[in-house]
């Protein structure tokens, strides 16, 4: 399993806009094959500051997710309401290893 957490700073602007895309982004992500979360955390104490938990049971299904037709719509979509670049934190996990513990249904 492999974790990535994204940090994504928004301009204030485009907060109402980046939310409405990235609800979207993690609707259809949540469906691929090898997703186990996709979460979207806003910081409580500044709302431009953005973190994207995404969970995949694979290095191979972390890749296949930068492929779909929905993160390549939300990546175009959102370049340009960032205030700066998105930077990606790869993470192993420790526990919970089993997958049950994972995706809640």
């Amino acid at each position: 399993m492999i974790v990535t957490t994204v940090s994504i700073h928004v301009k204030d602007e485009f907060i109402d806009e980046f939310i409405k895309a990235s609800i979207e982004n993690h609707e259809n992500s949540i469906k691929e094959p090898g997703n186990l979360r996709f979460d979207i955390l806003q910081n409580i104490k500044d709302q431009s500051l953005f973190t994207f938990y995404e969970a995949y049971e694979s290095d191979a299904a972390a890749a296949a997710h930068r492929e779909t037709p929905h993160y390549k719509k939300w990546r175009d979509t959102v370049e340009n309401w960032m205030a700066s670049p998105r930077s990606g934190v790869p993470h192993r996990v420790i526990s919970p290893l089993q997958r049950k513990y994972w995706k809640l249904d």
